[in-house]
């Protein structure tokens, strides 16, 4: 249906999967619920396809692009887009703004290198999926969610006061690389000067 069509288009988040490391089906398996793009680096895509997920793009090196010339029709429709190891990231990014999607799951990005994605999270909304963990950025300075009791991970620039208040009342600190937070069940609203990167267990 066109309406569906659309929908894989434009508003549903791609899944791009960089690295496959540690990662169950079981994790990236709600992410395809509205059958979103697909984007794969080539050293993942073994793995991806063993898990029987179907594929749009697959981000390659020139060799394995000729190498693996066969993807094209057993794969149909899916397409190659040439990268190299050290940009690989980027060139998805890139794409993904062409295509005039909204946002991407990131999917096997290590999160210590949030900082790398500045001037993508204000184009694309991004969440980064690393070692059972999902991240998404504030952009706004204030965040507010209801949670279970559970740990929380907050990222972001070294140093930068937030403030966190709950249930149990009001925490001021400065925010080191990665700080964990026990939050009570509730609603918890976070504050930070800047961006910064909330985590919670997937």
């Amino acid at each position: 249906m066109s309406s569906h069509h659309f929908v894989k288009e434009q508003q549903e988040p791609a899944v791009f999967i960089l690295n496959t490391e540690g990662l169950s089906f079981d994790i990236i398996s709600p992410l395809l619920e509205w059958v979103p793009t697909v984007l794969v680096w080539q050293e993942c895509l073994d793995q991806v396809l063993s898990w029987g997920i179907k594929v749009d793009v697959i981000l390659a090196e020139e060799a394995f692009q000729r190498a693996n010339l066969y993807l094209l029709e057993e794969q149909y429709p899916v397409k190659f887009l040439t990268a190299e190891k050290a940009n690989f990231l980027k060139g998805g990014l890139h794409y993904l703004q062409a295509t005039q999607h909204k946002g991407a799951h990131l999917v096997g990005f290590s999160h210590q290198n949030w900082g790398s994605l500045g001037p993508e999270t204000e184009f694309l909304d991004l969440t980064i999926l690393d070692g059972g963990w999902k991240y998404y950025p504030v952009k706004n300075g204030t965040f507010k969610k209801w949670f279970v009791a559970s740990t929380i991970r907050i990222l972001g620039t070294e140093g930068m006061p937030l403030e966190i208040s709950n249930a149990e009342g009001k925490l001021f600190l400065p925010l080191i690389y990665l700080t964990q937070v026990g939050v009570p069940e509730g609603i918890t609203e976070i504050k930070g000067a800047d961006v910064f990167w909330v985590g919670e267990e997937v």
